[in-house]
């Protein structure tokens, strides 16, 4: 098994792939902290033990998965690793992990509380019908919130597409 730093991707915080020749390798985002990367790293050994013990065809987040990382994580759920800020939402977290940390909202949102200070906004604290740009330069109009994401207007397109509101985003 080969683990591999990479410098930060913005649509992904690790990935597993079996390699050709039998070999595996894990790649994580250099720009995580302490407990992000830890909990990335657990997530993505998951895929490698859940792939040697039920084989590929699988579906990658599926219930195989879901027990191998609930498995893999609780000897880490404690005050030794974690701060306690973080363990119950950890602990309700992992009931039923989902693909991605960050469709937890709370838990995302807590977890970025121990980022390296920066001047990062987010989709929740943009006032209704202000503008903002994504990483990748599109511009949207906020809207109104449904039940747990914002509606947002992309202004070239006219499209409507919904945010999650711990979305990294700048105002503009």
């Amino acid at each position: 098994m080969l683990v591999k730093i990479k410098n930060e991707r913005k649509t992904r915080h690790g990935d597993y792939r079996q390699m050709p020749h039998g070999k595996h390798q894990i790649t994580i985002n250099s720009n995580l902290n302490e407990y992000r990367f830890l909990i990335t790293l657990i997530h993505e050994i998951a895929h490698f033990e859940t792939y040697k013990s039920y084989g590929k065809f699988i579906k990658p987040h599926g219930k195989e998965w879901k027990y191998t990382f609930k498995n893999l994580m609780l000897p880490f759920l404690n005050p030794d690793v974690f701060p306690d800020s973080l363990l119950p939402l950890l602990a309700a977290h992992f009931k039923n992990p989902k693909a991605s940390s960050d469709t937890d909202t709370v838990l995302a949102l807590a977890l970025k509380e121990f980022d390296e200070p920066n001047d990062k906004t987010y989709v929740f604290e943009i006032p209704l019908g202000q503008s903002f740009e994504l990483y990748n330069g599109r511009v949207f109009k906020m809207g109104q919130k449904r039940v747990k994401r914002f509606e947002c207007v992309e202004i070239k397109t006219g499209r409507l597409y919904l945010f999650n509101p711990n979305a990294e985003v700048k105002l503009i």
